[in-house]
């Protein structure tokens, strides 16, 4: 153990084990790579377990997972450090995917990466790095966490541009009191340049995009596999049939790209937006203009709801809040909870805020929690509990 704890490692985690075993979730990005590495430093035992966690080709015939684990063998082998791998596909099918598909069915557009922390990350592979002798587990994600006053708190990254802490609001005091965040308190510029000084493989490799663990997709092909195609009409506010979209599904708020809208007799020039999606007509209701009246809202109603503390903090209350992310989190005030039902309303209009998508609640640079955006209206007062 290294004389001085570094900012990542809280004092609280070596409370009741000074010399833990730490399993890191070794991906083959960049990330994980120089979280070990920084485990490495500051004299922590540790081993690193990759998870496959997705088994079909991509387009191009290609298994993304391969090359990862390539990747993950020579960071192994480089930093001196043993390498376990875990097949955590089922877990991901029954516990993330088919949840995904489902909220396509219902209409709304779901948020896999939220889940799939939650269900996988630090849960299924939380458990499996327990069967290894692991006592923590740490990942590369770009956030950071203390203990304060006998409470862990989930706290955003550094950098404001790679904060992860909307994709982590589901974490409780369990699985913080077990958890490191090597790389949280860096910029990623910094996370590259250790990397690059160690001699890693991973030091110029591209971020990973596209839907958690699948990778990048012509999405509504890839979607279109299990939620076949309804093709139906595009539609204007005063019900004029547009254009045809591929299938209502597929689509989500405030979506621009592949309307296939344009030269519409008496319209004025400028883009069109998904502003409301009817299942039962296979509708499309569009309209122009990125911040139209239609696409604004000012009220909803999240559920699914979890607090990092455990217990919802008492109302009203006051905070900032996101809807999607990288979204600069916006003012706004909890006002009413009935069951997993709460309120929340916004100190101004947010635009094509989605039913699906989460919304994360903040105090400062500390994310107290969130839930899944169930109902949208311009005004708290059309919503019900």
């Amino acid at each position: 153990m290294a004389d001085a704890l570094p900012d990542w490692l809280p004092p609280a985690v070596l409370a009741g084990n000074p010399d833990p075993h730490v399993v890191v979730a070794l991906s083959g990005g960049v990330e994980s790579s120089v979280a070990i590495l920084r485990i490495r430093a500051a004299g922590l035992r540790c081993s690193a377990l990759f998870m496959k966690n997705w088994n079909e080709p991509t387009e191009d015939g290609h298994c993304r997972w391969e090359q990862d684990v390539d990747d993950c063998l020579e960071v192994c082998e480089k930093l001196d450090v043993p390498l376990n791998t875990i097949d955590l596909s089922k877990a991901y099918w029954d516990g993330v995917f088919e949840d995904f598909l489902a909220e396509y069915r219902r209409g709304r557009t779901p948020n896999p990466d939220v889940l799939c922390n939650r269900e996988i990350k630090f849960k299924a592979f939380l458990e499996a790095a327990r069967k290894l002798g692991g006592d923590l587990i740490a990942t590369g994600h770009y956030v950071r966490s203390d203990h304060v006053e006998g409470h862990w708190r989930l706290k955003t990254g550094i950098d404001a541009n790679k904060d992860q802490s909307y994709f982590l609001y589901t974490l409780g005091q369990a699985q913080l009191s077990q958890s490191l965040f090597p790389v949280g308190d860096l910029p990623k510029r910094e996370v590259r340049a250790l990397a690059r000084d160690a001699g890693l493989v991973t030091h110029e490799k591209k971020d990973s995009t596209g839907i958690c663990f699948i990778g990048e997709r012509r999405f509504r092909e890839f979607l279109s596999q299990y939620v076949p195609a309804q093709p139906g009409a595009v539609m204007t506010e005063d019900g004029r049939v547009i254009g045809q979209h591929h299938g209502a599904v597929y689509y989500t708020l405030g979506q621009r790209q592949g309307l296939r809208v344009g030269g519409v007799r008496g319209a004025i020039e400028a883009p069109w937006f998904v502003a409301a999606k009817d299942l039962e007509r296979n509708v499309l209701t569009v309209v122009q203009g990125h911040d139209h009246p239609a696409l604004q809202s000012q009220a909803l109603v999240a559920t699914d709801l979890s607090w990092v503390a455990g217990d919802a903090p008492s109302l009203p209350f006051a905070c900032t809040a996101k809807t999607r992310y990288r979204q600069r989190a916006q003012t706004c005030t909890l006002l009413a909870r009935e069951a997993d039902r709460l309120l929340v309303e916004f100190s101004a209009p947010q635009r094509a805020v989605t039913p699906g998508q989460s919304v994360v609640f903040y105090q400062d640079e500390v994310c107290i929690g969130g839930g899944i955006i169930a109902e949208v209206e311009k005004h708290a007062e059309n919503l019900h509990l």
